[in-house]
């Protein structure tokens, strides 16, 4: 009798032990989601650097936002009294969970899952984090408004938006942000930090800053100070007598924001309309001052620094059109000028604003990105002074 044929076990078949296998198994696992900011840093010298730069005490309760695997975060419980992690991704959260488990450490972790954005915050002292670029500014000033203000903050950010914190006056970089941040804290550059530092490497560098928050804060309101830089940077490299008055809108809300207090402080306005005399005040309402562009869309808008406006000419006729037309267009003009006519509240608002930035502070002439925080203290407490408010 013929013996049965025997196949030979291919060494290709499959089997769970394979290296094929578990690498697939590893990557579907621990495969980071960029979109949402997961760059783990992986190299543990920058990660002990930037726990030493924070000089951790033994009773200091501390803040790290994105753990992720937690590289940053065992390092954190060698030294602090206790880590408030939070966490958006639930693997990532239970990775660090699993990572200080069953040891004296893991006792001393709080892992959060959530929205550090949207999440109430307890108390902390120090605040550590690789920062997802994507929550950059909201959580730096989330941080320079929690109260107790922390003692301080390091950070890893984007290496331009790092830059744009702590720029000077003059600087290309110089901006809102830089004033705004500088206002509420004291910060400095620590480390520039590779993209191939971390995995997956980011496509852009990054940087380190130190944020110590100002003890005691500024005695300033925040939604003030803030909307008053808003409209000096609308476009940061006009002088300010353009975003002031030759911004329509500008000058619109600023009349609204007084009207408002004087109604509140039972101060009386003569709100009847301007006298004018043969149409010319009226026919100079026309155009902006100085011909700026009216380019304010508001406390959230965006405009672009290089676009230029187009004037309206009113000596720039055609001999040829006859004089019948000639008068109805002048007509026309003047009629559209006097829909546009403003009133004596407005006057007396525009007036303000020009004698605080061309008489008392001599900025009228400066733009933004060349004025220092004292420039803009000035501004906001004349302003005030007079009535006229940015909120």
């Amino acid at each position: 009798m013929p013996k049965a044929l025997h196949h030979k076990r291919s060494s290709s078949a499959a089997s769970p032990y394979s290296k094929p296998a578990a690498k697939a198994q590893s990557n579907a696992i621990f495969k980071m989601n960029t979109d949402i900011g997961q760059h783990v840093l992986k190299n543990p010298g920058v990660a002990q650097a930037i726990v030493d730069k924070a000089d951790l005490k033994q009773s200091d309760i501390v803040l790290e936002v994105g753990p992720g695997s937690g590289n940053l975060t065992v390092r954190i419980l060698e030294k602090a009294k206790k880590c408030i992690a939070v966490e958006l991704d639930p693997r990532m959260a239970a990775e660090v969970t699993k990572r200080v488990q069953g040891t004296p450490a893991g006792k001393r972790l709080d892992v959060v899952l959530g929205d550090v954005i949207k999440t109430d915050l307890p108390y902390f002292d120090v605040c550590i984090s690789n920062t997802p670029y994507q929550i950059s500014s909201p959580l730096t000033f989330k941080l320079l408004a929690t109260a107790p203000a922390p003692r301080v903050c390091i950070l890893m950010f984007q290496r331009e938006f790092a830059l744009r914190l702590f720029a000077k006056p003059g600087d290309k970089l110089y901006s809102r942000l830089s004033v705004n941040a500088q206002m509420w804290a004291k910060i400095d550059h620590i480390m520039k930090v590779g993209k191939n530092n971390f995995k997956p490497p980011p496509a852009v560098e990054s940087s380190v800053v130190r944020m110590v928050p100002k003890n005691p804060r500024p005695n300033i309101s925040y939604e003030e100070w803030d909307g008053l830089l808003r409209i000096c940077f609308v476009r940061k490299n006009k002088m300010l007598r353009a975003n002031f008055l030759g911004t329509t809108s500008v000058m619109q809300l600023l009349e609204n924001n007084y009207r408002t207090y004087c109604a509140q402080n039972d101060i009386a306005l003569d709100d009847g309309p301007m006298e004018t005399t043969n149409g010319v005040d009226a026919l100079m309402e026309i155009e902006n001052h100085n011909g700026e562009k009216d380019a304010w869309n508001g406390f959230n808008g965006e405009v672009d620094d290089d676009n230029n406006d187009e004037t309206m000419d009113l000596d720039d006729e055609d001999d040829d059109l006859p004089a019948f037309f000639k008068e109805e267009s002048k007509l026309k003009l003047l009629k559209g000028a006097n829909r546009k006519k403003k009133g004596k509240v407005h006057e007396l608002v525009r007036e303000k604003v020009r004698s605080i930035l061309e008489d008392k502070t001599q900025l009228a002439d400066k733009r933004a990105r060349m004025c220092d925080e004292g420039d803009f203290l000035k501004l906001l407490y004349l302003f005030n002074q007079e009535g006229i408010h940015f909120t």
